[in-house]
């Protein structure tokens, strides 16, 4: 693909970066009281920073505490929410009783705070003092953060209003008709194509972590991928209405969202973090805890943290704050030898029914003995059984630290806790290789059925995963891959965003959500150990609830805004 500029030049942008940053008082009042527009776009340092902050939000709606009790994971059937003194967001949609006037604004407010952002810096891009490479640069920047928040609002809403390169003022006129699906989709992939060609395929040094061609190559791929499913592909829950969806089913559409993924593959930019040496499955949790890996295409960049294991690790450890996996989600890991514990030749026993499971599981779940390092660095089991009395032998105990019996263990550092001193350097992804080869997966599938590309795609994923044998059996259906992908993703992709959006676009969450969530109660009495499921709750799900209801208020500004069906 052709380059407008030589990768080497790169440097510079990081070097600004860095002075940004590190500009002494640069945040003091005395120094920020007569900033406005003007001052910070006539200086260098402040409209880097001001870019910078554009970039602060991008992993906002993958947030494992974004509604104070849990994230999108604790709003569908992969967790259920802490215990909250008011009801939020994940519970609404957990027990189907969200309406416009309650749910959050989020997903409307924070993508258009950053838009405007993005066209007040793409306004005045031409006078800031910098090299010309350097203003190239940050604008391609700033329409691809411009384009990633649009998408987060079409997930979330469908059609929504484009407003172009125009900076509203609080005494304009602002028209909130909704621009339809296919308008949407258009838009955003014809600003990853111009991105695409205007930045090198990957960043390195001080730029590494800031928008690459990748990242909109893999972008593109993902929306032509929803724009493809059957949500909206002939799925439209207002089969006229062309905000909510096409009217029409184009089975092209998979064919453009196969060849998108395709071209990110075809850039041999990007690659599995792959480690079965160290043991099996390795480089499935390496990746995470690694901040620079081939594997990340876009991440939420960040300093020492411990903000996962604060969300996610079991009380004792100080953590607490986010979702608990269901057993469903526990349920779909594989068993090492890569079969569904559903299978009979599986070798699953109900009765000691964490043994003999894959490398993902571990790496995934925190379960009853899991063993943890604690804030005093000794690594020592997690006691979430009952006793023979029927009672909790610690705080982390089912009914007590957790509602279902487990804790969530993905992307958490091994060397740290909640409650120990120093954090990780650990990053959140957002786009990554191994969903790119599934998206291809899934698209491919839909247009020749299961091809050895298909079939390579998948197992490059189940490999890295340390699955023996990894491959998926030969000669299966259209059908039968379709399911397998499907199973494939919720594993290699669970708590990261895309289960509550992946059972959506595929018009099953009819089926997934309408369902009792239970947990596993674990009882102990000497060596003598039963394991025993129980209801955590019933979730319950409308067809109004494939779509997110835009916010009262903001309907309420505009007659042109139209809500979304049935809410």
């Amino acid at each position: 693909m052709k380059r407008s500029f030589a990768a080497p030049v790169w440097l510079g942008l990081g070097i600004l970066l860095f002075a940004a940053c590190s500009k002494k008082n640069f945040l003091d009042q005395t120094e920020t009281t007569n900033l406005n527009e003007e001052t910070v776009f006539s200086d260098s340092a402040r409209s880097v920073q001001f870019l910078n902050q554009i970039y602060v939000d991008i992993g906002f709606s993958e947030s494992a505490t974004r509604f104070g009790n849990g994230g999108l994971d604790a709003a569908c059937d992969e967790a259920e929410p802490q215990k909250s003194a008011s009801v939020t967001t994940s519970v609404q949609f957990a027990t189907g009783t969200v309406n416009p006037a309650i749910i959050s604004d989020d997903a409307w407010n924070t993508p258009y705070t950053n838009i405007r952002r993005v066209n007040q810096l793409l306004k005045h891009l031409s006078g800031i003092p910098v090299p010309q490479y350097i203003r190239n640069a940050m604008g391609a920047e700033g329409r691809f953060l411009r384009a990633w928040y649009y998408f987060i609002m079409l997930k979330h809403y469908g059609g929504i209003p484009l407003i172009g390169d125009t900076v509203y003022d609080v005494s304009d006129h602002i028209s909130a008709a909704r621009n339809t699906f296919k308008e949407c989709v258009d838009y955003i992939v014809s600003e990853c194509d111009y991105v695409a060609g205007a930045l090198p395929m990957t960043r390195v040094r001080e730029d590494y972590g800031r928008v690459s061609a990748g990242a909109a190559l893999a972008l593109k791929a993902r929306v032509l991928l929803y724009a493809a499913s059957p949500l909206f592909n002939g799925g439209n829950i207002d089969p006229q209405n062309p905000l909510t969806g096409y009217t029409d089913n184009d089975p092209n559409r998979w064919q453009l969202a196969a060849d998108a993924a395709r071209a990110v593959m075809n850039t041999n930019a990007f690659s599995l973090v792959e480690d079965n040496t160290t043991a099996p499955g390795m480089g499935f949790y390496s990746l995470f805890v690694t901040r620079l890996n081939k594997e990340y295409i876009f991440a939420r960049m960040q300093g020492g943290n411990k903000d996962l294991e604060t969300a996610w690790e079991p009380p004792s450890r100080g953590g607490g704050q986010g979702g608990f996996p269901y057993q469903g989600t526990v349920d779909a890991f594989f068993m090492a030898n890569g079969l569904p514990i559903t299978d009979p030749n599986s070798g699953y026993d109900p009765n000691n029914p964490y043994a003999g499971r894959e490398p993902r599981f571990a790496f995934s779940i925190i379960r009853d003995q899991t063993p943890l390092i604690q804030n005093t660095s000794v690594r020592a089991p997690v006691n979430i059984y009952l006793g023979p009395s029927g009672k909790g032998v610690s705080q982390d105990a089912v009914y007590a630290g957790t509602p279902t019996g487990y804790y969530t263990n993905k992307m958490l550092d091994s060397n740290i806790a909640a409650n120990y001193i120093h954090g990780t350097q650990r990053c959140f992804p957002l786009l990554r290789y191994a969903e790119v080869l599934l998206n291809y997966a899934e698209a491919a599938n839909e247009v020749n059925g299961p091809t050895p590309d298909v079939y390579n795609a998948v197992e490059l994923v189940r490999r890295r995963a340390g699955l023996h044998p990894y491959q998926l059996p030969v000669g299966i259906s259209k059908d039968s891959m379709r399911n397998s992908i499907r199973a494939e993703r919720r594993v290699e992709l669970a708590f990261e965003g895309h289960r509550f959006w992946d059972v959506r676009r595929w018009k099953i969450a009819g089926q997934t959500e309408n369902q009792t969530m239970t947990g596993m109660e674990v009882t102990r009495n000497g060596s003598s150990v039963t394991y025993k499921l129980f209801p955590v709750r019933k979730h319950n799900f409308r067809t109004a609830m494939y779509l997110w209801a835009i916010p009262q208020h903001e309907t309420a500004k505009s007659p042109e805004l139209k809500q979304n069906p049935s809410w």
